[in-house]
């Protein structure tokens, strides 16, 4: 199975985290409005999940599939939302999110003194540990 890329967005709609591993075809878009476009379709989907929904929609959108892929989200109680995308037949990625949440982002982000909150992430330590970890997952 496949990684292909991760996007981190913070509260306020900015994309403070982006890594590829693997990308198989080109957007022909730049890479800023294909940030704006995955942020756009993901706040679409929580909107229609919400008013669609009969119970608390709080975690009612994990992940959505196509033919090629799958994209999974994780969003924190802070309001930080972590996409991951892979391919079609990837299992257990909103547990791997969460590891990535609470295990590396919190270690090597929060607890890190120069990396200030909402601002993009540009830790050599986290983007190691992110990319060691991505590559210990059974579905890389």
């Amino acid at each position: 199975m496949t990684v292909y890329d991760f996007y981190i967005f913070g509260r306020n709609c900015e994309c403070l985290y982006y890594k590829e591993w693997v990308r198989q075809k080109q957007a022909g878009i730049s890479r800023d409005e294909e940030v704006k476009l995955m942020y756009g379709m993901i706040y679409s989907l929580k909107s229609l999940l919400s008013r669609l929904s009969t119970t608390s929609a709080k975690d009612s959108f994990t992940r959505y599939s196509t033919s090629t892929y799958s994209l999974h989200f994780f969003e924190t109680p802070t309001g930080l939302k972590f996409v991951l995308n892979t391919d079609k037949d990837s299992q257990g990625v909103r547990e791997a999110l969460s590891y990535i949440y609470s295990k590396i982002y919190v270690e090597y982000v929060v607890r890190n003194p120069l990396c200030k909150p909402g601002e993009a992430i540009n830790s050599e330590l986290f983007s190691s540990q992110l990319d060691n970890y991505i590559q210990t997952l059974p579905f890389k």
